[in-house]
């Protein structure tokens, strides 16, 4: 279907304007000027209640659970429903108390919470129909945020492990900081989120809380008590139109959607775009209240295929954003694949190089040896030469061995000759 040019551009107007418009619903909230109560000791618009002592309310506070007497329950709860289809509601809160004390502080969005869930926590509080969001030490651990669900057909007391319903929680030590925490919950017209001190605790897609239900805060402690202080509750929208739907939506792994809601939906969505006023002329109107009557219905038509159009534009924004993302993710992805490819191709060359110069460093490793082993062996031939050379000079010839031999036996004879004679001239002694 087309929109004339004005619808266009009244559509973008509606879009632009949650962003900007975020208008605080007074009889919703308390602590966000200055005082927290009336001279009266009460909150407008709150009913508070505790057991078996009351709050203490003091200008810029409500302390819900004292530090002594332990085994306190508390509540305070709103007198008025919400009913806008977006919002977002600010807690501020403290807990304070010794090593080994504890408890649990629970934000209620309830459909009859005063009635249903009283000054109960979670774990007490039974068949509810909304939103718990439970802080405590889950499990001995430093502190937990989880939220619950429930469509009023759960019944959370008889349930034996009522921890494994939660269908969202993150970690945070909220105890004894010595500063007031902030828990923000924020309903958007396509997803549930909880944020703690600015950072995201959870949030999923899956969860639609409907108008009509009762904000509500409620506290328990045991024998040996935190105290749990509240320093403001603050609820905003950027709606101005109450939400359609009347019933509890969400998935969980307890609960399974209504098949017929999507369709429901659809159905409703054809129907603004479908029952188009048809033109008339002006002459059949003759009184002002038909006038207007007619001018009701147009505007009426017009702001529903408005509201129909920033749908639409919102969804598409969504799926942009998703696919903008993703598109992202694979150009990260090729960029380091390109980049690991780039590296194996400088290593792949620095191999070469390597391979080259052992090739190198081998041939010349080679041709030194060669060199070394000419040399060595031209040297040693060298040495055996020289040494034949003096061996053959030092050793005397065979002629002058021959006169050797021949003069020593000449000079023997003559020696034994003169020894006969000198002994046979001797004179001879007789005895």
């Amino acid at each position: 279907m087309l929109f004339p040019r004005h619808l266009v551009a009244l559509a973008t107007l509606v879009a632009a304007g949650p962003s900007q418009a975020q208008v605080l619903i007074s009889e919703l909230s308390f602590g966000h000027s200055g005082r927290l109560g009336a001279d009266d000791g009460k909150i407008p618009h709150f009913t508070i209640t505790g057991q078996p002592q009351q709050p203490q309310l003091l200008s810029n506070k409500i302390i819900l659970t004292p530090m002594d007497p332990g085994n306190q329950r508390s509540s305070i709860w709103s007198d008025s429903p919400l009913t806008r289809s977006t919002w977002v509601a600010d807690v501020d809160f403290r807990a304070s108390g010794p090593d080994r004390a504890g408890g649990n502080l629970n934000i209620w969005f309830a459909r009859r919470g005063k009635e249903e869930v009283g000054t109960n926590s979670v774990y007490t509080a039974g068949k509810f129909d909304g939103l718990a969001l439970v802080i405590d030490t889950h499990g001995g651990s430093g502190g937990m945020i989880r939220g619950f669900l429930n469509d009023g057909t759960v019944d959370y007391v008889s349930q034996p492990n009522v921890d494994r319903l939660a269908f969202g929680q993150c970690n945070y030590f909220y105890r004894n900081l010595g500063r007031p925490s902030q828990i923000k919950l924020r309903q958007t017209a396509s997803s549930f989120k909880v944020e703690i001190d600015g950072r995201t605790c959870f949030e999923t897609d899956k969860v639609s809380l409907p108008p009509g239900y009762y904000f509500g805060i409620t506290a328990a402690t045991p024998e040996t008590p935190d105290s749990f202080e509240i320093f403001k509750l603050v609820v905003m929208s950027d709606s101005t139109v109450s939400g359609d739907n009347n019933q509890f939506q969400y998935n969980s792994r307890q609960h399974q959607p209504d098949n017929n809601q999507g369709q429901k939906a659809q159905e409703n969505k054809n129907d603004d775009f479908g029952n188009a006023i048809p033109d008339q002329s002006a002459d059949i109107f003759q009184t002002s209240k038909e006038q207007f009557a007619d001018l009701h219905n147009r505007l009426q038509a017009a702001t529903h295929q408005i509201s129909g159009v920033y749908n639409a534009v919102s969804k598409h924004h969504q799926m942009d954003e998703v696919r903008h993302e993703e598109m992202k993710k694979a150009f990260d992805s090729l960029r380091h694949e390109l980049a690991a490819l780039r590296q194996i191709g400088d290593l792949q060359s620095k191999i070469r190089e390597l391979e080259s110069e052992i090739h190198s460093m081998h041939h010349d490793m080679r041709q030194k040896l060669e060199a070394h082993g000419e040399s060595f062996e031209t040297n040693l031939r060298n040495h055996h030469r020289s040494l034949s050379a003096a061996l053959s000079d030092s050793i005397p010839g065979h002629g002058k061995l021959m006169v050797f031999f021949v003069g020593t036996q000449i000079v023997l004879v003559a020696g034994y000759v003169v020894y006969k004679r000198r002994r046979a001239s001797s004179p001879k002694k007789y005895l």
